[in-house]
């Protein structure tokens, strides 16, 4: 049986984090909530639901992702697979099964869940998302041939492929330089659709024009910057 663990980033998000692992499969083997400076409860929620709690004090989403794998790494057994998933509740963590069935099945080697419009409720993508993630998917299909729709922050990793890509980004690049390493380096890859909900709570990102912006800008500074290295 393969080992999976999940790795979820948290900036105050009490109101939903333990909807989040109340909902996440069974047969996952350890599930890391990485509390990115967060003023609220929680890190205090996350444990009482037994989370593995860990505390990054830089805030950025890719900080805690990568605080994350260190805990990994420095825990043996390492995992198999490592699953990403966000902690506001927009996404369905009871898909998980979705997400890694084709590593399972297909030998795949990163899989992203597709925030797809036929499965999305309305408003819980903001439009400058959608226009971000076509914009960013349909530069990696001209650069690359890509077949990505979607920078979806759910997703699943062959753990040894995780640690081959040696990922660096601090912040909101995290997943589009993920997907950049991926088709460079000529690995297999899939998406599946999956439902998306409005989140409880604001967006840090799309709810704030400066958040937005920022993200905008760091996505496209990676394509740009690692396409023609």
């Amino acid at each position: 049986m393969a080992k999976i663990k999940v790795i979820i980033p948290a900036f105050n998000e009490e109101n939903s984090i333990s909807k989040v692992l109340a909902e996440i499969p069974t047969f996952v083997d350890e599930i890391i909530v990485v509390n990115n400076n967060s003023t609220d409860n929680t890190a205090q929620n996350a444990k009482i639901a037994g989370a593995t709690v860990l505390n990054e004090s830089r805030k950025g989403y890719g900080y805690a992702c990568l605080k994350g794998i260190d805990y990994i790494t420095t825990n043996i057994p390492t995992p198999d697979i490592v699953v990403f998933l966000d902690a506001d509740y927009s996404d369905y963590p009871e898909e998980m099964d979705k997400i890694v069935e084709p590593i399972f099945n297909d030998n795949i080697d990163l899989v992203i869940g597709a925030r797809v419009k036929k499965y999305r409720e309305a408003g819980s993508m903001a439009p400058q998302q959608i226009f971000g993630n076509w914009l960013a998917t349909s530069l990696m299909k001209l650069i690359y041939a890509s077949k990505f729709t979607d920078l979806g922050p759910f997703r699943a990793i062959k753990y040894n492929v995780l640690m081959s890509l040696n990922m660096e980004d601090k912040t909101y690049g995290w997943t589009v330089e993920m997907q950049l390493k991926t088709l460079k380096h000529k690995l297999k890859y899939a998406e599946v659709p999956v439902k998306y909900r409005n989140r409880i709570g604001i967006s840090k990102v799309s709810g704030t024009i400066k958040g937005s912006i920022f993200a905008g800008v760091k996505i496209l500074g990676w394509i740009f910057k690692y396409s023609f290295k």
